[in-house]
């Protein structure tokens, strides 16, 4: 069965990110909306001291959670299928999509309404089950709207939020036969609503992400503000749920912290509207619920990431989105720049691990170090350090990251073992300091170490006369 991740060659961020900049459209959305979004969250978080004691907990709870996570993987099994949930493990997404299959078949399933879910983006798991003759309609409303556009989400939280509502209104128009052009959001809400509503009523298997899945008791937590959610996993006769092997924590105290924190760095709100707690299929003498819940834990490069010590930070996220509403680089070309499920820092950090360096090596570079995303990170990832983590690993082979080593340059190399040289002998620094000064700002624009950085700032025009000319001629001695 063939991988359906795309291709090994490497997505090139440059070209897309310098297609996006010229969009004014694309970027007038997205600075209205991350300026709104980091508004909102300011606000819930304006007392330092409870922003820095819940930041504290959380943290606390998913780094004791990543501490045991073999022995509560193996507890979370044990009480899901107490409980009556399947539980399926899939390393690859190859096999995380046949699990889907075998099950899709075994009930005849036609039609499946999803949920927010981040894995199934990671599985392109839509387009195998269409492959396949099965329908796979997305319930969230974001979710649906990039779905009829035939793109892929633009945030984790937000998916559609590149869209403005007079450009989702003419695309209603477009693909949906009854809508009218009509460019106002109740509307469009509402003609959503009706369209998915009949969905949910046919469908055959519902399908839902999972925020958090409580090792103590076997339950799936899942929060949600449309409702969608608790529709795809309570009304089709099948329930499948997905989730990364991290998302596990290790008691049902360790939720809340999680879930209060989540909402409101991602869309400022003080908590979610709905927060479904699922821990077995529908029981005797019950009225609604599915007859079966499936549970799919995924791997996709996680156990690797969580081999290494420095690495496994990365396994921390709770999927809030902040910082990508903060980062200067997302903010200004937006998330489809990044052709990954997960754009932004977290993405910049999760999908190289996850796909190789030889394939999405330039996401790391795509970022100013500022620190914002750590600032701002509920759960205190050090972002920027494995990004610089991975910067050295796409140069250096090693064992730690796929493909790394995969940037490597031999003239890259030289240059740096030369700039060492030189800062390494007094001599040789002062010779090359004078030759700066005194033709450095004859070369020319086309010579490969000024020709990447000329294409996007002004030529860099060295000084005269040195530091260390300037300082004796002040009186000043060489130290």
């Amino acid at each position: 069965m063939a991988e359906h991740h795309g291709t090994e060659a490497p997505v090139n961020f440059a070209a897309a990110s310098k297609a996006a900049l010229l969009d004014p459209q694309l970027r007038g959305n997205f600075r209205r909306a991350m300026d709104g979004l980091m508004t909102k969250r300011a606000v819930q978080f304006a007392d330092a001291k409870e922003w820095h004691d819940m930041r504290a907990l959380a943290a606390s709870v998913r780094l004791r959670a990543l501490s045991k996570l073999p022995e509560l993987l193996e507890k979370l099994e044990a009480n899901c299928t107490r409980n009556g949930i399947q539980v399926h493990w899939a390393s690859t997404t190859d096999e995380a999509n046949a699990i889907v299959l075998d099950i899709m078949k075994r009930v005849d399933a036609k039609l499946a309404v999803k949920g927010k879910s981040m894995v199934t983006e990671e599985m392109h798991l839509n387009a195998f089950l269409e492959e396949h003759g099965i329908e796979a309609l997305e319930a969230d409303l974001g979710e649906y709207i990039v779905q009829l556009d035939g793109t892929m989400p633009s945030h984790i939280i937000m998916p559609a939020i590149h869209l403005n509502t007079k450009q989702i209104a003419h695309l209603f128009k477009r693909k949906i036969k009854e809508a009218e052009s009509i460019e106002d959001a109740a509307y469009l809400t509402g003609l959503a609503r009706r369209i998915l509503r009949q969905k949910f009523m046919n469908a055959d298997v519902g399908m839902s992400g999972v925020n958090a899945a409580v090792a103590e008791t076997g339950t799936l937590c899942l929060i949600e503000n449309e409702g969608n959610g608790r529709m795809c996993t309570t009304v089709p006769p099948v329930h499948i749920a997905f989730m990364g092997l991290e998302k596990v924590v290790e008691t049902l105290e360790d939720v809340p912290p999680v879930i209060s924190l989540l909402p409101r760095s991602a869309t400022g709100q003080p908590i979610t509207t709905y927060v479904n707690m699922i821990t077995s299929p529908r029981k005797e003498g019950e009225l609604d619920g599915p007859r079966e819940i499936h549970l799919v834990i995924l791997d996709n490069g996680r156990s690797s990431v969580y081999a290494d010590a420095e690495l496994r930070d990365t396994l921390r996220c709770i999927r809030c989105g902040a910082c990508m509403n903060h980062c200067p680089v997302y903010t200004k070309v937006g998330g489809h720049a990044y052709e990954a499920p997960y754009p932004g820092p977290i993405g910049k950090i999760l999908v190289p691990q996850m796909e190789g360096l030889a394939k999405r090596g330039e996401m790391p570079h795509a970022c100013t170090m500022c620190n914002a995303c750590v600032e701002i990170c509920p759960v205190k990832i050090p972002i920027v350090e494995i990004m610089g983590r991975l910067r050295v690993e796409a140069v250096r082979p090693g064992d730690a990251v796929k493909d790394s080593g995969a940037q490597a340059s031999k003239t890259e190399a030289m240059v740096w073992k030369g700039w060492a040289a030189m800062n390494a002998s007094p001599m040789a620094y002062k010779i090359a300091t004078m030759a700066m000064s005194k033709l450095g700002n004859a070369a020319p624009t086309g010579l490969p170490l000024l020709k990447e950085w000329t294409s996007v700032r002004t030529k860099p025009r060295f000084a005269s006369r040195t530091l260390h000319d300037l300082a004796r001629e002040k009186g000043i001695p060489d130290v």
